[in-house]
């Protein structure tokens, strides 16, 4: 049986999941109206993964960690001196 803290879990990785299809859909629908409905969509699912997402963090089950800017800087610093090396 799985705990509530599973069943979140997979359904935040469905919502995520469902946003991508959605992102793709909006971006290649040529038809107006297709795109709004896959845009609302999108949007929608957006929303539920922001819900589902707070009441995971409200609960324990998903643990935000708070970054400090000197981490941010150095990993920017890495990342900006990996790439001018390539």
């Amino acid at each position: 049986m799985n705990s509530d803290k599973d069943l979140l879990n997979i359904y935040l990785l469905l919502l995520k999941s469902n946003t991508e299809v959605y992102v793709h859909g909006t971006l290649e629908s040529s038809n107006k109206n297709v795109r709004k409905i896959v845009n609302d969509l999108l949007d929608k699912t957006m929303n539920s993964q922001y819900s589902c997402f707070n009441l995971m963090v409200e609960n324990n089950f998903y643990a935000v960690e708070n970054i400090n800017c000197k981490k941010i800087n150095y990993t920017y610093s890495k990342l900006t001196n990996k790439n001018e090396q390539d």
